[in-house]
């Protein structure tokens, strides 16, 4: 199995690996910075080297429990050590963007107590759909004024682990209407948003709310009974300087 350094430091964007398994399309390491991609966040883009050549890659697909980390050209040979660059910028548009609609979760739970019934995201916009009864415009200018309040102070988001039987203990951490936890997991990561939003997640998140940054509700929809979207967009912003 890889071990998922991004699941402990979202911010580490180059790292050292071995290449434990070769595909035709790409390769397994025994440990990685890039994420895979799930609960609507795409995967990670980026670039391996070794010895002295070095491939872009493209994505990850998951089969029969491990991760292949596509790549565009021939794969670095099994038992190689691999020199693994995240595409930081990429990456941390989407912490960016990933950090927002937790907050935007929190937002509408908190008032609203609605759950989230699905949700996407890319690079800088995405949109989050809630279990919710109307939708107007006045409500999303509403949540919009919320948002912005709580991406401006600047709540810290912490990162811990549970155990299964823990989780289960704890069905309020379930902030989707479906439980979307892989199951057959040793251990479940958990999003703490300070005082707004604790919930299960395996993705990538900035470490403060204010580094959000610029966030908008763009638009609004009914997307039938009881599900209701709102779509959010965020200005570009100068990423720091990774580990």
């Amino acid at each position: 199995m890889t071990d998922p350094l991004y699941q402990r430091d979202a911010y580490l964007a180059a790292f050292d690996a071995r290449v434990t398994a070769c595909h035709p399309d790409g390769v397994e390491l025994d440990r990685s910075a890039f994420f895979p991609g799930g609960g609507g966040q795409p995967a990670d883009e980026g670039s391996l080297a070794s010895d002295g050549a070095s491939v872009r890659v493209t994505g990850a697909q998951r089969r029969e429990g491990a991760v292949v980390l596509l790549v565009d050209g021939p794969p670095p040979a099994a038992g190689s050590t691999v020199r693994g660059r995240v595409d930081w910028e990429r990456r941390y548009a989407l912490m960016r963007t990933h950090t927002a609609l937790h907050v935007l979760a929190g937002v509408i739970g908190r008032d609203h107590g609605a759950l989230v019934t699905g949700g996407n995201m890319e690079p800088l916009k995405a949109r989050m759909d809630f279990e919710l009864a109307s939708m107007s415009a006045g409500f999303a200018e509403e949540v919009e004024r919320a948002l912005l309040h709580e991406v401006a102070a600047d709540r810290p988001v912490h990162v811990s682990f549970l155990r299964p039987a823990e989780l289960l203990a704890r069905p309020e951490l379930i902030r989707t209407k479906s439980n979307l936890v892989p199951a057959g997991l040793e251990v479940v990561r958990v999003i703490d948003i300070e005082g707004l939003d604790r919930q299960a997640d395996g993705g990538t998140h900035v470490a403060r709310t204010a580094e959000v940054g610029a966030v908008r509700v763009v638009g609004h929809a009914s997307k039938g009974k009881g599900n209701k979207r709102l779509r959010i967009a965020l200005d570009p912003a100068p990423a720091p300087t990774p580990r």
